[in-house]
């Protein structure tokens, strides 16, 4: 019988004691997205954050949150952030536009910088969804944010320390022949 093997695993934690985290918050729907953030600072709260470790930046809508979090991540250099928004179906295509940009937008912004983006979007059918899910019926959707932001963040940290130290090599110089006129 073959022996067992015994694997690493690296997970993070949800300890935010030393994170910078980094909120993006949508302006538009913010009696929702307001109540989302409350649920997000509660969970950074009861996970060690403090105050100065918390950058609060504010858009207009759901879809200016990829740029903004994306700047936010390549000045601020956060551990990770975390995107609210609310976007309710209305009568019209707008909709299905706004949330999948807004999600694509937010993906992309993730894989460009490296830096983990926690996705705390409603996208609701009707506004009795969007109250539940912001602290009702179905609990808050930012608390489960703001511990997935924790754990992603730690868990980049230690990715980033694990990983062997990058060799940059210099670029071969370009002969004046490889250019075309």
């Amino acid at each position: 019988m073959p022996d067992k093997l015994k694997l690493k695993s690296i997970a993070g934690n949800l300890t935010a004691a030393g994170l910078r985290i980094g909120i993006v918050i949508s302006r538009f729907n913010s009696f929702i997205t307001e109540r989302l953030l409350e649920g997000v600072l509660d969970a950074l709260s009861r996970t060690g954050a403090k105050e100065n470790q918390i950058e609060i930046v504010r858009v207009p809508g759901a879809f200016e949150l990829p740029v903004a979090a994306k700047k936010l991540a390549q000045s601020h250099k956060p551990d990770s952030i975390i995107c609210i928004g609310c976007v309710i179906r209305g009568e019209t295509s707008h909709y299905e536009h706004v949330t999948t940009e807004a999600a694509r937008g937010i993906q992309l912004a993730q894989i460009d910088t490296g830096v983990p983006i926690a996705f705390c979007v409603l996208t609701c059918d009707t506004l009795e969804q969007a109250i539940d899910r912001a602290g009702l019926k179905s609990g808050n959707k930012g608390f489960e944010a703001g511990l997935a932001a924790v754990e992603m963040g730690n868990l980049s940290r230690q990715l980033r320390a694990a990983s062997p130290p990058h060799t940059r090599s210099a670029a071969p110089a370009k002969s004046p022949r490889s250019r075309r006129r």
